[in-house]
């Protein structure tokens, strides 16, 4: 059995669920074994019919009082007896923050290895892994040994893909053994991000902006251009070290990985650190003055010219079109 961590709200299952749930899926179709999941201190009522859609033919329901809010340890512990249990040959987890923080947890106190931000998975003796590195800027080959093996997802690495199980979810109840030192970290509060509104990881359209844009004010004329094409503000590293915009919408390795149908650069020369954050956009789309500049050789379009000039224009266009 491959065992596969969920992430779900709102009634549905996460970007970064799904994508763990198709390359697990994989591997338990090469392996000629079940594809199970498991939930931690959630209903899954919601999303049973994805879960089904996605080759998922039984979930453990992990549900404990103290799990209703999120405890990394409490979390971890809870995994540790659930995989005890039912011995799976693979445990995945999505490649969030959240997952490969609990999945590390997890093989830490099984003293076993992990391997995070996976790509491609052979399966045999030794397994093979194609993952990435570096901020997404390299790929590794490796090879993978282990009694139980640990994976977690690299975001946007995967395209999620259904391939539907016939028949009714099966469910089964877990209630873990857990004490208080489970409890030392857990979330006590959630605090809004500032700006509100929807979330530049959910955005079909992301206007960001970098050094170029020069100043605070300099971002109105982005946040016309966002407004008119119904996506959202992100920034740079820069601008959030120079207090122009909130971290909550930096775009890179430090930031959010985000993936939406457009990415709109303007004034960001393109490091690494923030490509790695943007690479997974259906299209991107950069302003710049310098025709040499790393993103204008990435992007799939590019306008050359200055943003203060260029972002105005295309906005009275999308004016005059609406």
């Amino acid at each position: 059995m491959i065992l596969g961590l969920i992430e779900h709200t709102q009634g549905a299952l996460s970007d970064r669920t799904l994508e763990t749930l198709t390359l697990a899926r994989i591997l338990a179709k090469d392996m000629d074994t079940p594809l199970e999941a498991v939930s931690i201190g959630e209903e899954v009522s919601d999303v049973v019919d994805e879960l089904l859609a996605y080759g998922v033919s039984r979930v453990h329901l992990v549900q404990h009082e103290g799990l209703k809010d999120y405890a990394p340890d409490a979390w971890a512990e809870s995994i540790v007896q659930l995989v005890e249990a039912e011995s799976p040959a693979a445990v995945f987890a999505p490649g969030s923050e959240r997952g490969n923080e609990i999945l590390a947890r997890v093989a830490a106190r099984m003293d076993l290895p992990m391997v995070s931000n996976c790509m491609e998975i052979e399966p045999g003796e030794p397994f093979k892994i194609t993952r990435t590195r570096w901020g997404g800027s390299l790929l590794e080959e490796a090879t993978y040994k282990g009694k139980i093996k640990f994976f977690t997802v690299a975001p946007f690495s995967v395209t999620p893909k259904e391939v539907p199980v016939e028949g009714e979810l099966a469910q089964n109840p877990v209630t873990p053994t857990l004490n208080d030192k489970d409890f030392l970290v857990r979330v006590t509060k959630l605090v809004q991000a500032d700006g509100g509104g929807m979330s530049i990881a959910d955005a079909p359209v992301v206007v960001s902006g970098g050094r170029g844009v020069g100043s605070v004010e300099g971002f109105a004329v982005l946040d016309e251009l966002a407004e008119l094409l119904g996506g959202v503000v992100g920034c740079s590293r820069v601008a959030t070290d120079n207090g122009w915009r909130s971290h909550a919408f930096q775009v890179g390795q430090t930031g959010s990985r985000i993936s939406p149908d457009l990415y709109i650069a303007c004034g960001i020369s393109g490091a690494t650190q923030h490509w790695v954050g943007c690479v997974g956009s259906k299209k991107i789309l950069t302003i710049n003055t310098d025709p040499e500049a790393a993103m204008v050789t990435k992007a799939d379009y590019a306008i050359i010219g200055d943003l203060h000039e260029v972002v105005p224009a295309l906005s009275e266009e999308l004016r005059k079109m609406k």
